[in-house]
């Protein structure tokens, strides 16, 4: 057999390497990723574009830059990943994971995926928690948990809560079970699922009167209202939308969480950012709750209210505040 004669031309030379498979700039398929994406619409292309890669590489984003090369075949599978999100599949159902505080969660399709807004009200759960008397176990209840990421975000940055997660969905219960098994796996304190309407009249009524802190991410957004494809596409529409005014969902879950809270307890309830007055009027328009405060998101805009529950008159007469500390 001649080299003109071997299917490649030449034969191979016996002892010869086999010459190294080509490498491509990571840094170069990231700008072309982050160009591809911000084409297709995606408002932030390159931290998304970021993310993709040290997902694929099983990395870190701020370790990305000590990645010069990488081999063709994470290349193509970064390629696959981009296209995706191209499509404005949403990078948490790509990646399969949100995080939120402390922890990440696995979201997919079923679930609302976390928002970085919600971070704020983790925080602000977390400073009220500060505040309470030691030498018993703070109570928590999060309404609408989806995916249970705030309430498990709570219970692994305080595992001496009782925390309470409710949710209608039994998609979204099922992945918030699948978190709450995972959390629990990896040493944090369990928290009790509970499969219910947070506009039921007896909900928790185990529970009346015994909460310190109550917090929820609701469904909010106004039927009428423009949604990015990623919401439209992709989140349920249970999850987001709440009838004309966006208050479906919130305006009743007040009598809930008037009955649930133990009079100077809180709650902090998140929603769209045309209606954070209406939501502050429901609060004030109960006797039961002062101290109602409007908070803003990182960008400025309002994102949620938080209230006290104060005792009624009657109350007055015979509550007496738990020492503080």
């Amino acid at each position: 057999m001649t080299d003109a004669d071997h299917p490649h031309g030449r034969r191979p030379v016996p002892g010869a390497e086999e010459p190294a498979p080509r490498r491509s700039p990571l840094r170069l398929e990231i700008t072309a990723a982050t160009e591809r994406l911000a084409a297709a619409g995606v408002d932030s292309a390159r931290v998304d574009a970021e993310l993709l890669a040290a997902h694929v590489l099983g990395t870190e984003r701020a370790r990305l830059p000590m990645i010069p090369l990488v081999d063709q075949d994470l290349v193509a599978r970064f390629h696959g990943l981009v296209d995706r999100r191209a499509t404005r599949e949403p990078l948490q159902h790509i990646t399969g994971r949100a995080h939120l505080g402390p922890i990440e969660v696995a979201v997919g399709p079923g679930v609302f995926v976390p928002r970085p807004e919600t971070e704020l009200l983790h925080a602000w759960a977390l400073a009220y928690l500060q505040t309470l008397p030691a030498g018993r176990a703070p109570v928590v209840v999060d309404l609408c948990t989806g995916s249970g990421a705030l309430a498990l975000a709570i219970a692994h940055s305080r595992p001496d809560a009782r925390v309470y997660a409710v949710e209608s969905s039994p998609e979204a219960l099922a992945w918030a079970r699948r978190n709450a098994e995972e959390r629990t796996a990896a040493g944090d304190t369990p928290i009790t699922l509970v499969h219910g309407d947070v506009t039921e009249a007896d909900l928790l009524d185990e529970l009346d009167a015994e909460v310190d802190v109550v917090v929820a991410n609701p469904p909010y957004v106004p039927t009428s209202a423009e949604v990015s494809a990623e919401v439209a596409e992709h989140d349920p529409p249970a999850a987001v939308f709440a009838g004309q005014d966006g208050l479906a969902v919130i305006r009743p879950m007040v009598f809930t969480i008037a009955r649930l809270l133990r009079i100077g307890g809180a709650v902090g309830v998140e929603h769209d950012d045309t209606n954070g007055g209406a939501v502050a009027d429901l609060f004030r328009a109960r006797r039961v709750f002062g101290e109602v405060a409007e908070h803003p998101d990182l960008a400025g805009r309002p994102r949620f209210v938080v209230a006290r529950r104060v005792p009624t008159e009657a109350e007055a007469r015979w509550y007496r505040p738990e020492p503080a500390d």
